[in-house]
């Protein structure tokens, strides 16, 4: 079993950054593939972005493709999401999750582990 803590998220205004952390505990974060997701008020979850195992394999929703970055330091044990350019529809509660499977995904019942979240607001 892994514990997730995210961390990070802020109020930060349009075309501003914001580095997520999620760092976890436990059993050790490479053996999961990891993947983040965000919630916004009234909607569903959706899937951010994900990252293999050994970091060599990324994968992003396309609205974010370009703008944001997930990265692993796995002798962190620690999972990154740089958030560039950041726009008012980013606006959500994001979470990291990590899941056992061998390949990256992006379909939410396929993560085991979830973290608690930490909210992102952007505003002018």
């Amino acid at each position: 079993q892994v514990q997730l803590v995210d961390s990070g998220g802020g109020l930060v205004q349009p075309g501003g950054s914001l580095t997520l952390s999620c760092a976890a505990s436990g059993r050790t974060l490479s053996s999961y593939a990891m993947g983040w997701f965000r919630q916004a008020l009234g909607k569903e979850r959706e899937f951010v972005a994900a990252i293999s195992k050994n970091g060599e394999s990324t994968y992003y929703q396309n609205s974010v493709k370009g703008r944001f970055t997930i990265s692993r330091d796995n002798a962190k044990n620690t999972v990154y999401l740089q958030m560039d350019s950041l726009k008012p529809e980013d606006t959500a509660v994001y979470t990291c999750a990590a899941t056992s499977r061998t390949s990256i995904t992006r379909i939410v019942f396929l993560y085991d582990y979830w973290g608690q979240g930490t909210q992102v607001t952007v505003s002018s």
